[in-house]
């Protein structure tokens, strides 16, 4: 056994200091982010819930158009409906992970 020192690394605690400091930042974020709320979070919902709905039924009355208009052994109606609903769900998935994106590049700003 050898009679140095062992060698540790520190464990650097925050300070109070730091918290306290932490803590008044994030209540300042939130207070500029104030109208980012329920409210805010349920319309950006129901915005959603129209970005699939519209090319949904796009495609629905689309395809009972085509189905009086040209009757066929297949049905325009199903085909054109699944695929607004397609359309609309890509639609939606873009929009919130351009919003994703946006947050996160939100949070990476006010940290430096």
């Amino acid at each position: 056994m050898s009679n140095k020192p062992s060698v540790t690394a520190p464990i650097i605690a925050p300070t109070l200091a730091t918290q306290v400091g932490d803590k008044a930042e994030r209540k300042l974020k939130s207070r500029r982010n104030a109208g980012h709320g329920v409210w805010l979070g349920l319309g950006m919902m129901g915005l959603i819930g129209w970005s699939v709905s519209i090319p949904t039924l796009i495609g629905a009355a689309l395809g009972v158009w085509l189905d009086r208009r040209y009757p066929t052994s297949h049905s325009w109606t199903l085909a054109l409906l699944v695929a607004g609903l397609c359309v609309g769900c890509f639609n939606a998935w873009r929009w919130v992970a351009k919003e994703e994106r946006a947050m996160h590049q939100d949070g990476d700003d006010d940290d430096g």
